[in-house]
């Protein structure tokens, strides 16, 4: 008889697939067993399952209110989705009715730590921002940090996403993931550190304007410690003033040479120029694929400009 049987956690532990099954079949006989939802419980945790984990401890508490088992199992199942809170909170609850539990009383010093390491990344971060803004070739997400070395900061770039980790000078630890709302071309996007800042630009697959940085498709179960979201409600038209003002004494007093110099001055033309210069710039840049930048908008403007690599370069399409 299915009532007999004893699902113990080393039972669970040796074959959790096998002991989900004939929990289930136990469990279609006597649907109401507080202590069978309980191992159910565990067996979808083993599986990983912890939405349909929590399902059964919750029905088991209500069964059995006074089983603190119940509430251990819904606590451990909220941990692993990083609800540290809502985990903190039944395994309290548990621990009220089984003070002598041991492993109760460890699961709440782990959602303690977690939850007192969010708080103080909430709080570091939250003077750290970051905008955006684009250019018809390229978007730049820029990091307003100061003094960041070299060795502290990592950034990626994937087709559809852009994903910076660095140090503070404070010490505490900074992420920002970001799934954006267009692909960009990974091989072609850099970053740069500046005394005041972490300017992060990616190439554009395709000539068009953004109305966002991010779009959809963040992936499940996944929590970042982030800064406030302040780019996915920026405009294409965002006036930089000023952060400009801010930061342009510090960033002319850097030191430049070879193609940083050279970089500098193209953007230093780019920033100043009129509205017909930054579209010949644009054009020109766009349609020889990097190898023809002109700010001579009577010329390019009436024509396709060609690609033009340098005698020794052979250009690649990417």
């Amino acid at each position: 008889m299915a009532t007999s049987r004893n699902f113990a956690d080393n039972f669970i532990d040796e074959d959790p697939q096998r002991a989900l099954k004939e929990l289930n079949e136990a469990l279609e006989e006597k649907a109401d067993n507080a202590e069978w939802l309980c191992q159910r419980a565990y067996a979808y945790m083993l599986l990983e399952d912890y939405n349909r984990a929590i399902d059964d401890a919750k029905k088991a508490q209500q069964l059995q209110p006074g089983l603190s088992l119940a509430f251990l199992r819904t606590g451990m199942a909220e941990y692993r989705l990083n609800n540290f809170s809502a985990a903190h909170q039944a395994l309290t609850a548990g621990k009220e009715l089984d003070g002598s539990n041991e492993v109760l009383q460890t699961w709440i010093q782990r959602c303690e730590e977690k939850m007192a390491t969010l708080i103080q990344n909430e709080t570091t971060t939250m003077h750290v921002k970051h905008d955006w803004y684009q250019t018809e070739s390229h978007v730049a997400v820029t990091i307003m940090v100061k003094n960041v070395k070299k060795e502290d900061l990592t950034v990626s770039f994937g087709e559809k996403e852009l994903t910076a980790a660095l140090k503070l000078p404070s010490g505490e630890d900074y992420y920002l993931k970001v799934h954006l709302l267009h692909p960009v071309v990974p091989g072609q996007s850099t970053y740069k550190i500046l005394t005041t800042k972490i300017e992060i630009k990616m190439k554009k697959t395709e000539a068009i304007r953004w109305e966002k940085l991010e779009g959809e498709g963040i992936l499940p179960n996944v929590k970042h410690f982030t800064p406030n979201q302040y780019p996915s409600s920026s405009h294409y038209t965002r006036n930089w003033d000023k952060v400009v003002g801010e930061i342009k004494e510090e960033e002319k007093s850097e030191n430049v040479e070879g193609d940083a110099a050279l970089n500098k001055l193209f953007q230093q033309i780019y920033s100043d120029g009129s509205d017909e210069v930054k579209r010949a710039m644009n054009k020109s840049f766009m349609e020889s694929g990097g190898t023809v930048l002109s700010t001579n908008w009577t010329d390019v403007g009436k024509r396709k400009v060609e690609m033009n690599p340098p005698d020794d370069v052979e250009f690649k399409k990417y």
